[in-house]
């Protein structure tokens, strides 16, 4: 018998091409995670292919076969952002590991195109041997749909920090950055995070962030920056680094310029400031606090002679820099003005390393706090070996009721 219709073989898997029946919406989503180079050559692929490259959502112009640095894409870049017009783009990335001072007209040009075509992300992140950053234009960013904004190994001056021009931006990153201007501010800003940054002017850059929620200066090289209130702010990280210019001339044996010592140059420079506090008094509102430095910086010694109250800081960590002197002033300052302190942490080994021994303390079920919060329900000191410097912090803690247990 001939066989029916309905023994007709389907058409196999490899004959259906499923990507090509998605809608063009999807497909432009899609190419927006490929190279720029890569979702152009689609347009081979078949009729359709053509134009869909043009209207892709994102672009990303990365290290791609022999293309590495701004140079080698230059012509490519011109052409495709020539050709695709002003179609609307989430995202704008822009990732190279090499560019020269003929390259900045191109960088800045490109950038400013990705905000006219209303990019949402912006990242800007360029990789070189040496310190040296591609100086971007000081004209302020005009943005009514810029959401988030990433930058590396980049040069900022002029008004570009202004963002008052950028009413939907909630995140700022910045590493390896060149930041040589006054002030850096938006009102929208959620999160901010500088990282690895420097700047080379003589005053403090001002940062007027109020409605940050997250905000990170790590390793900031140069005067560390001014920071104005932050009344919304819940979680910061703070760590000093040696690079950092705010330090004391004449630290030594564990102590600053004092009443015996007559100022060193930095030390005076901070008591001609009008500000009470550089950084303590506008994170004081953080709910979750990381505050580290090397020892011999001034800043935070400078602000605890004028120490907020921390009246919603729940967890706080502190490295070896507040356990240091015969009396602990640092550290206690900082406990008297923590009054719902929940947990503190003591590393006294350093971010590198590995801690080997860890302790935990809590008040004894018999005896009440004294002086700090009654809410500390726990204190972790992370060390290596125990010597004098532990011994004497642990016999410091257990004056506020604290008792310690091996774990």
């Amino acid at each position: 018998m001939p066989p029916s219709k309905k023994d007709k073989k389907a058409p196999t898997a490899a004959a259906v091409d499923r990507i090509g029946a998605l809608p063009d919406e999807i497909l432009h989503h899609l190419l927006s995670f490929l190279p720029a180079q890569e979702a152009v050559r689609t347009c081979v692929l078949a009729r359709r292919w053509r134009h869909l490259w043009k209207f892709a959502t994102g672009l990303r112009i990365v290290e791609f076969e022999d293309a590495r640095s701004v140079q080698d894409v230059r012509k490519f870049v011109d052409h495709l952002l020539i050709l695709r017009g002003h179609v609307g783009l989430n995202t704008f990335e822009l990732e190279l590991s090499g560019f020269s001072e003929d390259d900045v007209p191109y960088l800045n040009l490109w950038t400013r195109l990705a905000v006219l075509c209303n990019v949402r992300a912006l990242t800007l992140h360029l990789y070189h041997i040496e310190f040296l950053c591609a100086k971007l234009d000081g004209l302020p960013l005009v943005s009514q749909h810029l959401r988030t904004l990433d930058l590396r190994g980049v040069s900022l001056q002029g008004s570009f920090l202004d963002f008052s021009r950028c009413p939907a931006l909630e995140d700022l990153k910045m590493r390896h950055c060149q930041i040589d201007v006054d002030k850096m501010s938006s009102l929208s800003l959620k999160r901010l995070s500088i990282i690895f940054c420097r700047s080379a002017l003589d005053h403090r850059v001002s940062v007027s962030a109020p409605c940050l929620v997250s905000f990170t200066l790590d390793s900031f090289a140069g005067r560390t920056p001014l920071l104005e209130s932050m009344p919304t702010l819940e979680i910061a990280y703070v760590e000093l680094g040696r690079a950092c210019s705010d330090f004391c001339h004449n630290y030594i044996n564990r102590g600053f310029c004092g009443a015996n010592v007559a100022p060193c140059v930095n030390c005076l420079g901070y008591s001609d400031e009008s500000r009470n506090t550089v950084l303590l008094g506008a994170i004081c509102n953080a709910k979750h606090l990381e505050l580290i430095s090397p020892l011999g910086m001034m800043i935070f010694a400078r602000d605890l002679k004028s120490c907020p109250i921390f009246n919603k800081l729940s967890t706080l960590l502190l490295n070896a820099y507040w356990c240091v002197g015969p009396e602990f002033h640092a550290l206690t300052c900082i406990l008297k003005h923590t009054p719902v302190l929940e947990k503190l942490t003591l590393q006294l080994v350093s971010e590198e390393q590995v801690h080997k021994v860890e302790m935990k303390g809590s008040y004894s079920s018999t005896e009440r706090p004294t002086g700090i919060s009654e809410h500390l329900k726990l204190v972790s000191v992370k060390y290596n070996v125990v010597d004098d410097r532990i011994l004497q912090l642990l016999k410091f803690m257990c004056t506020f009721n604290i008792r310690f247990s091996f774990e």
